[in-house]
C-alpha cells in the first residue's frame, strides 16, 4: 500500500525559509508516469496547489510561487521536499504531498496527512 508522510516544522517566523519533507513508502519515488505534489489548505483560502516533482526529475511550480519556491528529490531516500522562501503569515496552513498519476488526465489519487504550518513571530 502507498503512503506519505509529511514531515517539518509547525512554526516558522517571518522571511525564514519553510522546508517540509514528503516521505514515500510502497512504491518508488521514480516509478513512471508517477507525479509528487505539494498542496496546501487554509480556511479562508481553500485547497491551493503549489507544484510538482516528477519521477522524471523534473519540477514544475505555479505560477505565483516560481519566485519564492523550489522542489528537490532524494531518490535514495525515496523522498522529496518543499522550500518555501520568505515567508509571510498568510502561508499558514495544512501542508500536504500528493501522488498524482497520468491516466491521461490527473488523479490525486494518494494523499498524506498533512501537517500544521503557522507562520508568526
Amino acid at each position: 500500500q502507498v503512503r506519505l508522510q509529511e514531515s517539518g516544522p509547525g512554526l516558522v517566523k517571518p522571511s525564514q525559509t519553510l522546508s517540509l519533507t514528503c516521505k514515500i513508502s510502497g512504491t518508488s519515488i521514480t516509478t513512471s508516469d508517477f507525479y509528487w505534489n505539494w498542496i496546501r489548505q487554509s480556511p479562508d483560502k481553500g485547497l491551493e496547489w503549489i507544484g510538482y516533482v516528477a519521477y522524471s526529475g523534473y519540477n514544475y511550480s505555479g505560477p505565483s510561487f516560481q519566485a519564492r519556491t523550489s522542489f528537490s528529490r532524494d531518490t535514495s531516500k525515496n523522498q522529496y521536499t518543499l522550500n518555501l522562501m520568505s515567508v509571510i503569515p498568510e502561508d499558514t496552513g495544512t501542508y500536504y504531498c500528493v501522488r498524482a498519476t497520468m491516466a491521461p488526465q490527473y488523479w490525486f489519487d494518494v494523499w498524506g496527512q498533512g501537517t500544521q504550518v503557522t507562520v508568526s513571530s
